[in-house]
């Protein structure tokens, strides 16, 4: 190796080092803000849930009256979109890069376990409803999504398990299922976030229109308050922002990637 060689290498080496800590620094500033953005707006959405099945619905019960249905929404939204968001992104934090993955996988795994269980008491809490007021099961739109969010929840829960926890897994099945894994798990998170807009509408629908109060048409203040809840803009963002998350990681990644391999 000449030695013009030797010091356009050095260069390269120190160019790529002076550059990872800055990239590092702004990628981890960027998920830290927006990862506790993400963290504030979903514990207000169970927060606003909480406030209005407590002061329009009446409180809290669980004895197949309409009280035990205030659980639905609560546990739906705590499960699906707050404790499940932030179980799709534990294991990515900027600080576990370098951890033990075992530990990270266990955290990962638990809090989706916890989201899933939330979940199904939530449903748990709507079909005893149903059963003490003579309604039918998933007679809507709503119902559909929702049970069928909370199965391919509990199928992607299973699959990860025995894919990427159990040592016994083949390497061959864990690298073809983790595009999988990951896929599903996007889509879980958007059929959460329609599941508990489609949701938050039918009840208000329901429970403006088929009483004596003032009509869903007229927007009364229980209809305004619920409605910030749930707008297709709000949605969308939060979907956009969890994306966003994971592509500034991976092109974090990419880019320590490529000054190492140019180092060599």
């Amino acid at each position: 190796m000449t030695k013009q060689k030797v010091v356009e290498r050095v260069k390269r080496q120190d160019s790529c080092e002076g550059e990872k800590p800055s990239l590092a620094m702004r990628s981890s500033v960027l998920f830290y803000s927006t990862y506790t953005l993400c963290v504030c707006l979903g514990l207000l959405c169970v927060l606003f849930v909480s406030c209005w099945s407590s002061h329009w619905g009446g409180g809290f019960a669980w004895d197949y009256s309409a009280l035990q249905f205030n659980w639905h929404p609560v546990l739906m939204v705590s499960g699906l979109v707050v404790v499940y968001g932030n179980a799709a992104v534990v294991y990515r934090l900027p600080f576990t890069w370098k951890q033990n993955k075992r530990t990270w996988k266990l955290v990962h795994a638990g809090l989706m376990l916890l989201g899933l269980l939330l979940s199904v008491l939530g449903l748990c809490a709507v079909f005893d409803y149903h059963k003490g007021a003579n309604i039918p099961d998933l007679y809507s739109l709503h119902s559909w999504v929702g049970i069928s969010t909370v199965a391919v929840f509990a199928f992607q829960w299973i699959l990860g398990l025995a894919a990427f926890f159990f040592p016994c897994s083949p390497l061959w099945f864990r690298s073809s299922l983790k595009p999988v894994h990951v896929w599903l798990g996007k889509s879980i998170l958007i059929l959460s976030l329609i599941s508990c807009i489609s949701g938050i509408t039918e009840k208000l629908l329901f429970t403006l229109n088929g009483s004596s109060v003032e009509p869903y048409s007229s927007l009364p203040v229980q209809a305004k308050f619920a409605n910030s809840l749930r707008p297709p803009p709000r949605g969308l963002w939060l979907g956009r922002l969890w994306n966003l998350i994971q592509q500034q990681m991976a092109a974090a990644r990419n880019r320590q990637g490529t000054c190492s391999t140019s180092a060599h």
